[in-house]
This record gives C-alpha cells, sequence and structure tokens, in this order.
C-alpha cells in the first residue's frame, strides 16, 4: 500500500520543482519574446496567416487553426497576448504531464529505449532503428538523449494532447495512388484497428485515387492504346486526336469508371491479406516490426493476392479502354460478350505477367524510396527524421518511376494479352510468345511503347492524390 503512495509523492514533487525551474518572469519573457516575433504587423494580436508565416519560418509545421480555435476565447479570430499564454501554459502543463510518462527512469531525459517502450504499452510497436529517428528529430545538441526544453520547443506549437495522439504523430503514413498499384498500408495498432481508423484512411485513400485516375483517365487510355497499337507508329498527338475523331471527348475516359470501381475492393483485400502475411512473417517474434525485406515480400505477396481476386476487373478495364464506339452497351454487357465468346479463362489472360511485374515494382519501388529518403535526411536534415512533404513526394515520384521502367515490359504484355480477341485477325499467344512476337517485330524499343503517357501522368496523378488525400483525412477525421 506504501509503494504508490511514495510513488505519487515523489512524481508530484518531482514535479512541482520541474515546473519551478523556470521562474515566472523568465517564463513570462520567453512567451513576450515568441509573441513579439509572431505578431508580424505589431498590432497586439496574432491571427492565423502571421502564425502560418512564423511558425514555418522557424521550421515548425504546427496545426494553426487547431491552435487559434482551442485558445481564441472571444472568438475574434486573433490571439492577443493573454490568449497566447494561456495557450501557451496549459500546453505546457500537458507537454510536462506526457514527458514524466515518457521518462521512465526519472533521470530528467527520455532515451530510445522509453521511446521503443512507451509505444508499444500504447500498441504501436516500433524498431530501435524507428525509435532512434523519432529521438534524433527532437535532439538538438546530439546527446541521443531528449531533455524537458528539447521535448517543450518541439511541441510547443503543435496541439497534440495525450502519448495516444504523439504516437500516432510519430507514426504518420500516406497512401498514395497513381494508378497503377496501390502502396501498402503501414501497420496499424489494434487499438487504431477496433476505432475504424483503418477504414476511414483506406477510404481516404480510395477517394485520391478516384479522383487522381479520374483526371489522368485520357493519358491512361493513350498509354493504353500506344501498347496495343503502337507497332503502327502511332505517336501522343496522333492517338489523342484519333480518339477524340472516333469518339468525341467523352471517348478519353473510356475504362475509367472500372478503372475507379475496383479501387476500393482491391484497397481492402490488400490491407487485410497483409495483416495476415505480416503475422505469419512474424511467427513467435510477437510484437517485433517486420524488416524492409519483410515488409517487402510481404507487400508483394497481398498485392498478388489481391490482383488474384479482382483481376478480371482489369480485363474488363483494358476491354472498355479499347472498345470502338457502339461496342460495348456497359460493364455487364462487355463481360457477357467476353464470357459468351471465350469463355471464363479469358478473365485471366495476362494474369502471369502481371504477377510477376508485381515484384520488380515493388522490391525496386521500395527500395528507391528508402535509398533516396535516407540520402537526403543524411546529407540536408542532419538529425531530423522528417524530410518534409515536397521532398517524399519527390521520392515517391522517382521510386514508382524507376519501379515502372523495370516492370513496363510485363505490363505491356499484359495488356496485350487482355486486348488479344478484341482487336481480332492477331494470333492468340503467351506470355512468352508475346515477348518474342514484340521482339522480332519491334524490337526491344517495342516493350515500351505507351511509356510517354504513362510517365506524364505520374508527377499530376501524385499530385492529386496527395491533395484530395489529406483533405479527405480532415473530413473523415483521420489525424496526420
Amino acid at each position: 500500500m506504501g509503494e504508490p503512495r511514495v510513488r505519487f509523492w515523489f512524481d508530484w514533487t518531482r514535479a512541482r520543482c520541474q515546473d519551478n525551474s523556470v521562474t515566472d518572469p523568465e517564463r513570462e519573457k520567453r512567451w513576450a519574446e515568441l509573441f513579439d516575433q509572431l505578431d508580424l504587423n505589431k498590432d497586439g494580436r496574432i491571427d492565423l496567416n502571421e502564425l502560418r508565416t512564423g511558425l514555418a519560418a522557424w521550421g515548425v509545421r504546427g496545426d494553426v487553426e487547431e491552435i487559434v480555435r482551442v485558445s481564441d476565447t472571444n472568438h475574434d479570430g486573433q490571439l492577443d497576448f493573454e490568449e497566447f499564454t494561456q495557450y501557451l501554459l496549459e500546453h505546457e502543463k500537458e507537454l510536462r504531464l506526457m514527458f514524466r510518462n515518457l521518462d521512465r527512469n526519472n533521470d530528467g531525459h527520455i532515451d530510445v529505449g522509453e521511446i521503443q517502450l512507451s509505444l508499444r504499452n500504447l500498441g504501436v510497436d516500433v524498431s530501435v532503428e524507428q525509435a532512434s529517428r523519432i529521438l534524433q528529430s527532437m535532439d538538438k545538441d546530439g546527446t541521443m538523449t531528449i531533455d524537458w526544453k528539447e521535448w517543450r520547443d518541439h511541441f510547443l506549437f503543435n496541439p497534440l494532447h495525450n502519448l495516444e495522439e504523439i504516437a500516432h504523430h510519430w507514426k504518420h503514413a500516406m497512401m498514395l495512388d497513381i494508378g497503377e498499384h496501390l502502396t501498402v498500408p503501414d501497420e496499424f495498432s489494434e487499438r487504431e484497428r477496433r476505432s475504424g481508423l483503418v477504414w476511414r484512411q483506406l477510404m481516404a485513400g480510395a477517394m485520391a485515387g478516384a479522383v487522381s485516375r479520374t483526371g489522368t483517365a485520357p493519358l491512361d487510355r493513350l498509354k493504353v492504346f500506344l501498347q496495343v497499337h503502337g507497332s503502327s507508329g502511332v505517336s501522343l498527338w496522333i492517338g489523342l486526336r484519333g480518339m477524340v475523331q472516333e469518339g468525341g471527348i467523352r471517348s478519353l475516359w473510356r475504362g475509367n469508371g472500372i478503372n475507379v470501381l475496383k479501387i476500393a475492393p482491391e484497397s481492402a483485400i490488400k490491407f487485410m491479406a497483409y495483416e495476415q502475411i505480416k503475422w505469419v512473417l512474424r511467427g513467435c517474434r510477437e510484437g517485433g516490426t517486420l524488416r524492409v525485406q519483410e515488409r517487402f515480400l510481404a507487400g508483394s505477396l497481398a498485392g498478388a493476392t489481391a490482383q488474384t481476386i479482382i483481376y478480371p476487373m482489369e480485363v474488363l478495364k483494358t476491354r472498355l479502354t479499347l472498345r470502338k464506339t457502339g461496342q460495348y452497351a456497359g460493364m455487364v454487357d462487355c463481360a457477357k460478350q467476353i464470357l459468351q465468346k471465350e469463355g471464363v479463362r479469358a478473365f485471366y489472360r495476362g494474369y502471369m505477367p502481371n504477377t510477376l511485374g508485381i515484384i520488380p515494382y515493388a522490391g525496386i519501388d521500395l527500395a528507391v524510396y528508402e535509398t533516396l529518403k535516407n540520402a537526403w535526411l543524411q546529407r540536408y536534415c542532419k538529425g531530423s527524421a522528417d524530410p518534409g512533404i515536397l521532398v517524399l513526394l519527390g521520392c515517391g515520384t522517382v521510386s514508382s518511376t524507376c519501379g515502372q521502367l523495370a516492370s513496363y515490359p510485363l505490363a505491356l504484355i499484359r495488356t496485350r494479352m487482355q486486348a488479344q480477341a478484341s482487336t481480332g485477325g492477331g494470333p492468340q499467344l503467351s506470355m512468352v510468345g508475346q515477348f518474342k512476337h514484340i521482339v522480332s517485330h519491334e524490337g526491344v524499343p517495342g516493350l515500351y511503347r505507351g511509356i510517354a503517357p504513362n510517365f506524364l501522368k505520374v508527377i499530376p496523378a501524385v499530385s492529386i492524390s496527395y491533395v484530395v488525400y489529406e483533405h479527405m483525412k480532415k473530413v473523415l477525421g483521420v489525424g496526420s
């Protein structure tokens, strides 16, 4: 009975000592200097733009809308000095409590082991390397520990109110869909799964993918058109003009409906498969995280599982993309005609090159992304685990491009096999037969027909997907 009371008294006494370690005049002076720096027009008030500009100049990424919302007691959309200091006072109290909870051995510093243990207690498994990166993003003096000042300064303008929010902040994940391969979601804790966060995040990703694919559908249709008919010397402009002349402007979006429709089931299947495969790979390492090579394997297998189940939709998408005006009444009519004329096996034409293409794409995409991100951190952001969103988008674009370069010949062979019956007149070739036919008739460059519009759509697709994804996360209540 005595030990909890002793522990409570020690914590309370220690907290009082720490809170009084900075005298009120010193603290008020520091707050006054912060207010003066943020009050850009010197009118005695800080508005949203001033707060956003000031924090950006300091390299701080805080939620300025949330700060103003919780601090603006008179609801005038601005913060006077009293409101500003009240926010800092309350937030520093919350930060002090979180710091004490993380500081397990009560030495006034947080180390890697304490970060790892605290996150594990919250249901978030991180490796030593990941915990080290989290620590380095706050460790300003290079001691590989975080003292109270470093902790306070790092989170002072980030309105996180408890350790669960801090953990989610550290574990921020981004899922972007550029129309070819949906990324595998990051690992989620049991608490996040129970709260429905996973499905809200998947929904946000699906919505982002739908808008992104719709925005770049003309380039996607041109890519498929060139993959199948490229041997006749069709250029980008001639291909676009020919499609418009044949079916009007709306024809540029043929096949987009089913391309959007398959996002949600593919995302859900891939996520569920990934979770099961991850559990098998972990084995007896309960609570352990997957190594890079294990995540690659799990992602590849999850992708193959999802593709196996939704592959008939891929065939329908190709047929609908290539259809001429009046050829099919819609998706259902297209499926009926394929079933009646070619049989069930037609829905899995090109399955083998499609599945084989997942492995080089996923492997190279993951390897290049991690290499570029780590190289940037080591060269330009030493001591930080966050390179910034523009760098992450750049790394993602380059890694995706490299992955597509490696897997593109298999994607082209897949498309040709899917389209064989609809083009008419040509031989029904196998994967190897298609490869030999393309190389013998078109040369090695023939394996890359249509890659130009494929590359052209990467940057707009990633940009659209990111903007919509971030907006949908706010709408659905998914924190970053």
